[in-house]
């Protein structure tokens, strides 16, 4: 059995079930949907999840498998089996494949990288599954949600705060949250939508999946740490964005329920795993103790040393990237506003780094130059709010100098490269990316890059910063500009 990924017109067709089944949801709230998984099972949508996973890329899963491998055997034919082991409930769950990746503070973060196999068929779930949660997500929920995104976030607590007056703020820290949430609340959120028993049955496995990692002396050691804890929506499946915004809708609705949003006046603004709690003057530190009692109620922990009340404008704090709250700006005249954070600043300086390092020395300059300019169009596509153009400026030239340096190394001669390498090289030999040197220059910019995401994982989610933070970037050397 083949599927005729050629000739398939699937978008149409996706788009109209998905607004169908949309318009189902959001005209009855109470609805609970019987028949799913022969929507999961159509070949317009296996063509379509696995041509979104293929832009998404990734690496192999536990099977070794690629998308190039799967190509030149025949997508049509390896779509048509995996459609017949879906309608036939053959399909059987794989391992995920555990990788470490590093964080920004030195330790590292569990990815469970699923098979391409079990990526195409959580990306059609998440397509079938995604417009009925939809309607139900709260508007504070901002993560991985059509329309919305990280800067959406951004925008709205610095509204909150500034024109609002929201300025004290609860800068919340959940404990490993994609690792904790409970298995059992969470299908239960899942059943008050779903009645299909062969999609809670596959979502169940998927939940409990082993984990298969590779050990320093080549050993493959599985485990199942979510089986044996029950909790836990592995990060690195397409699914687990979607059942993250559904359990933290609990949150959310219990926050309310219980008369929190009135009484604190206070409006959460969520964004996978991070969230702040917006105040007014006086009520954070009753806020944070309810907001650590709702999260106790539904089997959340939260980071008591990392969280923490912050006043406005006289403290600031740090939220997807962006610093926000009190600052200075021409003539020492004080105001509430964002700018990218020292952290994020630091971050894109250790890329910018470790791109011009030495171990590139045998790389040509064009694609040293193309490789900047990925990381620079990226970062200054997502951090564009603001006052930031003396960033700009100062990474602009932060990066002339490192290429230069580079350049340099790389013909084996000593010097700064000024003389060797002007700006006419970089920037017309080379074709270097030149950041906005003005507002509009930036307005420019904000529209070329609007659909850029700052991060370059493709994990449950865009991350805080271009960047890995492992380039050894002297804190020092970053701009004083916050």
């Amino acid at each position: 059995m083949k599927i005729d990924v050629k000739h398939l017109r699937t978008s149409e067709s996706v788009r109209k079930l998905q607004s169908s089944l949309q318009a189902k949801a959001k005209t009855e709230p109470s609805y609970r949907f019987y028949s799913l998984w022969d929507k999961v099972c159509r070949g317009d949508f296996l063509v379509e999840a696995y041509r979104r996973c293929r832009r998404n890329g990734g690496s192999a899963g536990v099977d070794g498998e690629t998308f190039e491998q799967i190509e030149a055997a025949g997508l049509d034919a390896w779509l048509g089996k995996l459609q017949e082991e879906l309608r036939t409930k053959q399909y059987r769950t794989q391992p995920l494949l555990r990788v470490w990746i590093p964080k920004s503070n030195g330790g590292q973060r569990p990815l469970g990288i699923p098979t391409v196999r079990d990526r195409v068929v959580q990306m059609a779930t998440v397509m079938v599954l995604g417009p009925i949660f939809e309607t139900d997500l709260c508007e504070e929920q901002m993560g991985f949600r059509p329309g919305r995104d990280a800067k959406t976030a951004v925008r709205l607590v610095y509204y909150q705060v500034r024109q609002k007056g929201r300025q004290e703020v609860v800068d919340a820290d959940l404990s490993d949250y994609f690792n904790t949430v409970p298995h059992g609340a969470l299908m239960k959120s899942l059943s008050r939508r779903i009645a299909d028993g062969q999609v809670l049955s596959v979502i169940a496995r998927w939940l409990e999946a082993p984990v298969e990692e590779c050990t320093p002396d080549g050993r493959l050691v599985r485990s199942t740490p979510a089986k044996d804890a029950g909790r836990g929506t592995p990060q690195g499946g397409v699914i687990s964005p979607l059942l993250a915004n559904v359990y933290f809708r609990r949150f959310v609705l219990a926050w309310k329920q219980l008369g929190y949003e009135q009484a604190f006046d206070s409006v959460i603004v969520n964004y996978a795993d991070d969230f702040v709690i917006c105040c007014r003057p006086g009520n954070g530190n009753d806020a944070r103790k309810a907001m650590t009692r709702v999260m106790g109620k539904i089997g959340l922990t939260v980071n008591e040393q990392k969280t923490k009340v912050v006043r406005v404008p006289g403290e600031s704090f740090d939220f997807l990237g962006y610093t926000i709250g009190g600052f200075y700006g021409q003539g020492g005249k004080p105001y509430i506003g964002t700018r990218p954070s020292k952290k994020a600043i630091l971050r894109i300086m250790g890329e910018i780094h470790e791109q011009t390092s030495s171990q590139w020395n045998a790389s040509e300059p064009e694609t040293r130059v193309k490789v900047l300019n990925e990381k620079l169009r990226g970062w200054a596509g997502y951090f564009n709010q603001g006052p930031v153009i003396r960033i700009y400026l100062w990474l602009q030239n932060y990066t002339d100098r490192r290429l230069r340096r580079w350049l340099m190394r790389r013909r084996q001669q000593r010097g700064t490269g000024y003389r060797q390498y002007p700006d006419e090289y970089l920037y017309e030999r080379l074709g270097l990316y030149r950041l906005p040197r003005s507002r509009v220059d930036q307005s420019k910019a904000k529209a070329g890059n609007s659909e850029m995401r700052a991060g370059c994982g493709k994990s449950a989610r865009p991350v805080r910063g271009a960047g890995t933070g492992n380039g050894a970037t002297d804190e020092n050397e970053a701009p004083a500009l916050w």
